[in-house]
């Protein structure tokens, strides 16, 4: 397998370390970045006890400059990255009529705006070396919607939407754009809810629980492999069989 240059963004969340411990388990050089200096260096450490390398880049994925920065950083550290993975995202949830305009901006800035934000840098690299992958990390939400998350649910569908448009725009230039749309997964926020909720979930869920963070690191994994080379503009859904769409 070719060795290829990671970047996962939001990296060090729960979902987001499951992505960087399996690409790096593949071989990959992989990195992220992060906000808080001292929790990022605590999580790194942790990943490196366990014989994982991560290079850590600071930069809030919203930002336009920072991002610039942070993909000028990963390619000083690594390299030229090949394999973008846009799973930086954030939640403002309270129903429409009383969501502010702040709530509904920082949304769409984190989760949306950001996959421009970070593509934009990478993309013509891509295109000269004929090969990419990147990913998105969408939303089961982002696909049926959720009482109380109008912003969240409206920037994890456009999630989907820029991935359709990028896929077709770049299938000849040997690059794949996907999105994998995870249900309700046991991070540790998720595990923060009391239990009582949580078994609530878990009933509406056909398959009888909580997503695992691995499981949508295989399906990341799947989309950067080089035999998925035919696979562009598709969404994944994982969400144990709570939602099926076509």
């Amino acid at each position: 397998m070719t060795v290829r240059v990671a970047l996962v963004t939001g990296g060090t969340g729960g979902i987001g370390t499951a992505i960087v411990k399996r690409l790096a388990s593949l071989g990959h050089k992989v990195a992220t970045n992060y906000r808080d200096e001292s929790r990022a260096k605590t999580w790194a450490s942790q990943l490196k006890s366990q014989g994982v390398n991560v290079a850590l880049v600071e930069g809030d994925v919203g930002d336009v400059a920072a991002a610039e920065s942070m993909i000028k950083a990963v390619e000083q550290q690594l390299g030229p990255v090949d394999i973008l993975v846009n799973n930086a995202g954030i939640t403002r949830d309270t129903t429409f009529h009383k969501m502010s305009a702040l709530q509904w901006q920082e949304v769409i800035n984190t989760n949306l705006n950001s996959c421009f934000n970070m593509t934009r840098p990478v993309i013509d690299g891509m295109r000269a070396r004929k090969w990419g992958r990147i990913v998105q990390i969408s939303s089961i939400n982002g696909q049926k919607g959720q009482y109380g998350q109008a912003n969240y649910a409206a920037s994890k569908a456009g999630m989907h939407g820029f991935t359709i448009s990028l896929a077709q725009e770049n299938a000849k230039f040997g690059i794949t754009v996907n999105t994998v749309s995870p249900g309700y997964v046991a991070t540790e926020m998720v595990m923060a809810v009391p239990e009582d909720v949580r078994n609530k979930i878990a009933a509406q869920i056909p398959v009888g629980r909580l997503g695992e963070p691995d499981e949508i690191a295989y399906a990341v994994a799947f989309f950067t492999d080089d035999e998925a080379r035919w696979i562009t503009g598709a969404n994944l859904a994982i969400n144990g069989g709570q939602y099926m769409g076509w």
